[in-house]
């Protein structure tokens, strides 16, 4: 069974959602990489705010390419999440509820996503062609002089997405290879 969430994420809908959960996003979610997520630690080293309210808010892994005639976005493809691990547990106490990206997440990560009541979404790796069919619109809000790099605010409908890590510790990718050992 597939699960409609409406974004930003609540507190209801984060209870609801386990591993191995396959979801449709719909509204709005956020994407930074590597050099935005450096950023953002730094700003808040500064005690300055973040370029967006991240409270109950998802930030999608991916780095974009350029938008064809007449689509917002280019392929819009998840990439590696363990790159922003360093960052994550910060923005999970700032609020951040959910990410999207592909590859299993440290353990620092996975125990700030249970304190924090946050989940980690795969996205299919590989795909980005046919994900970027659910990007309605994409903005550059923060740190355009990144490029691709850049903090974007992306519209979403009926983007597909797999919870891999819930709020109550499950974590898909070490459940399905547990399942197969038997």
């Amino acid at each position: 069974m597939t699960k409609k969430v409406r974004l930003p994420l609540t507190e209801k809908a984060l209870t609801e959602l386990k591993s191995g959960d396959n979801v449709l996003l719909s509204g709005t979610l956020y994407v930074a990489r590597d050099a935005a997520h450096k950023r953002m630690a730094e700003a808040l080293e500064r005690g300055d705010s973040l370029p967006f309210d991240i409270k109950g808010q998802i930030l999608y892994y991916m780095g974009p390419s350029p938008a064809p005639p007449g689509r917002p976005i280019g392929s819009a493809g998840p990439t590696t999440s363990a790159r922003m691990d360093m960052y994550t547990p910060r923005l999970l106490a700032e609020g951040l509820r959910g990410m999207i990206g592909k590859g299993v997440r440290s353990e620092e990560v996975k125990t700030a996503m249970k304190k924090h009541k946050a989940v980690y979404l795969a996205a299919v790796g590989g795909a980005g062609a046919l994900i970027s069919k659910r990007i309605i619109k994409s903005d550059i809000i923060a740190y355009a002089d990144l490029g691709p790099e850049a903090i974007l605010r992306l519209e979403v409908k009926d983007f597909p997405a797999t919870v891999i890590n819930d709020i109550y510790g499950g974590d898909l990718y070490v459940e399905g290879k547990a399942k197969y050992r038997k």
